[in-house]
């Protein structure tokens, strides 16, 4: 009898603890489920959000430098690139080119004379680049003792200004001219004179409509 009592004594308590672990098993398995599946849905909100967030700050950093690079505008002042460009007509900038770049002859550039701020942006058609000889000799442009341009292009020069002894440019140092030759102030003029890199604003590359010009590049 007392075999039996303590048989059933020792199963009643194995039972016993079976039952509670069945019930702290079941509480733990159920409390991870819980916190599994909300750190799953915190998580999944969190990563929405940054990716949000990350494409928003990459969407205006992106509009920021092509608005910096491509997107400055400006307007012509005078009549010294007709037929290229008129008065008043609104051109964009290209910046970004001569970050890599420098100029080259043929470029119609944006710049500050003399480093100038408090002056509007001048806009002139390259002739000669660093190193180049630059001489206007009866109305005609030679570069490096070569004859420069079609002259059925272009008007023929009437005053060559600083180039007519023929300028060596230096460092960094660009001869400019309008396309309307004979009615523009440019490099020829002792108060402009060559253009410094540091002073070219970037490459006039599109111009906006004007009268019955439409969008385009500027050539």
């Amino acid at each position: 009898m007392l075999m039996r009592k303590r048989r059933r004594s020792k199963d009643l308590n194995i039972n016993i603890d079976n039952k509670r672990r069945r019930k702290v098993n079941l509480k733990s398995t159920s409390g991870l489920s819980f916190y599994e599946k909300e750190s799953r849905v915190n998580g999944g909100l969190i990563m929405e959000i940054g990716t949000y967030v990350f494409w928003t700050v990459a969407m205006a950093l992106l509009a920021f430098v092509f608005i910096y690079c491509f997107g400055i505008r400006t307007s012509v002042v005078g009549v010294s690139m007709q037929p290229t460009l008129y008065h008043g007509e609104e051109i964009l900038i290209d910046r970004f080119s001569y970050f890599f770049s420098a100029p080259k002859s043929g470029d119609v550039v944006v710049f500050l004379p003399n480093g100038n701020e408090n002056t509007h942006y001048y806009v002139k058609r390259v002739i000669g680049v660093p190193g180049d000889t630059v001489l206007i000799e009866n109305g005609i442009i030679y570069v490096n003792e070569e004859f420069y341009e079609d002259k059925s292009l272009y008007d023929k020069i009437e005053d060559g200004g600083i180039a007519e002894t023929g300028i060596v440019l230096g460092e960094d140092e660009f001869f400019v001219l309008g396309d309307n030759r004979n009615n523009s102030e440019d490099s020829r003029s002792s108060n402009i004179g060559v253009v410094r890199r540091e002073y070219i604003i970037g490459k006039a590359w599109m111009h906006l409509k004007y009268g019955d010009q439409q969008l385009g590049l500027i050539k």
